[in-house]
């Protein structure tokens, strides 16, 4: 299993920009963005993990469909690095860490991240706009037990910086590796740019 890649969604978090609304459940060509990216994973033909609250019943329902493996994370409010700890628990190999409010991530960005895992197994693979990093980021097999062992809210950023001389990015099409969306503006803004 050593050389086995496991995407990881992370959809613990609040919304709690979205003013009542759940950013998750936003409905992009006509379903929600958690089960598109969910797809969008799946497609790759990988294990997919999704780590979820406990009390957010409409993202369970999101995803009843569909044949992720759902991972509950009790203590999802205290931050992203809760969710990573949870969702890699137990994993022998290389996790991919994909947040799952990043709208413009295709099937097609994820398997060429994958296509570099498999040329570069040893490096921290991280989607890119230009020479800006931002997600998915790909850990290599060996630093998974570090992020089995996360605490606090900077989710992986403590192993990044550990780990600086192994990160390779990875230019992904447009803004795609840094578009997520918190606000109802933000929102409505991206959107408009896509003629909607």
């Amino acid at each position: 299993m050593q050389d086995a890649l496991m995407i990881l969604i992370l959809a613990g978090g609040a919304s709690s920009r979205m003013r009542g609304a759940d950013k998750l459940l936003e409905r992009i060509d006509d379903q929600p963005q958690l089960a598109r990216i969910a797809q969008a994973a799946l497609a790759t033909g990988l294990p997919v993990r999704v780590a979820l609250p406990p009390d957010r019943p409409d993202r369970h329902a999101a995803l009843r469909d569909s044949p992720v493996q759902v991972v509950i994370v009790p203590d999802a409010a205290t931050g992203m690095a809760a969710s990573i700890r949870a969702g890699a628990a137990g994993w022998q190999g290389a996790v991919m860490i994909l947040p799952a409010d990043m709208p413009e991530i295709s099937t097609q960005m994820i398997v060429e991240m994958v296509g570099e895992h498999r040329a570069h197994p040893d490096m921290i693979l991280r989607g890119a706009s230009g020479t800006t990093p931002g997600h998915p980021v790909i850990f290599p097999a060996d630093l998974v037990p570090l992020l089995q062992n996360l605490s606090g809210d900077r989710g992986a950023q403590p192993i990044l910086a550990a780990h600086a001389g192994r990160l390779h990015l990875v230019p992904l099409p447009g803004q795609a590796a840094l578009t997520d969306l918190d606000t109802p503006e933000d929102w409505a803004q991206w959107r408009a740019q896509r003629g909607e």
